[in-house]
């Protein structure tokens, strides 16, 4: 069976919510993200669904060019699943997206972690909760915390993650573009 390659991005988008959750953690990166390709075309997470309004967050898809991103620092990293991991992590992706508006951010969830008391809601998580889940539900890893308690510094520690990049998420998807062969990587420090 052939393997295939998955990525996890871990940001820091310079955000009120996500400068409150850094001063908190005390950690580089607070807002995680699961990826299929290496140019980041194709990107999941649970945060905001408007630039301007933290309070209206959900199931995302992500565009890296999109405002919140632009002056991003980031680390991301790779891991090599089975073809059948990553079709059981599509699966459940495409049912959160088919049933998006049913799906809520878990801001009641933050509060859980900060207490290290498990706050779990029908369709709501919030973004390291939802990355944890993917991992969990394509059976990549399956010896793991409850996903309501794993923050977004905890996700490159549940599996065999391999840090490609670290730096100025701009910087690497410029790189990406002209330098890199997908699935040719090197770590690169900006």
């Amino acid at each position: 069976m052939r393997n295939e390659k998955l990525y996890l991005l871990l940001t820091d988008t310079g955000t009120l919510l996500n400068k409150i959750i850094k001063a908190y953690t005390k950690k580089p990166y607070n807002h995680a993200s699961i990826a299929f390709d290496s140019e980041l075309k194709e990107v999941y997470s649970f945060g905001r669904k408007t630039a301007r309004n933290p309070f209206i967050g959900g199931f995302v898809r992500e565009d890296m060019n999109s405002v919140l991103f632009k002056h991003a620092n980031c680390a991301i990293y790779s891991l090599t699943v089975s073809g059948g991991q990553l079709r059981k992590i599509k699966h459940f992706i495409q049912e959160i997206e088919k049933h998006k508006e049913d799906y809520h951010y878990n801001f009641l969830g933050l509060f859980g972690v900060m207490l290290n008391k498990p706050i779990k809601r029908k369709h709501a998580y919030f973004c390291s909760q939802f990355v944890a889940s993917v991992l969990k539900e394509g059976m990549v890893i399956d010896d793991m915390n409850e996903p309501s308690l794993i923050k977004p510094a905890d996700l490159p520690y549940l599996a065999d993650f391999q840090l490609i990049f670290e730096g100025n998420l701009q910087n690497y998807r410029s790189r990406c573009m002209t330098k890199i062969v997908p699935g040719s990587f090197s770590v690169i420090s900006v």
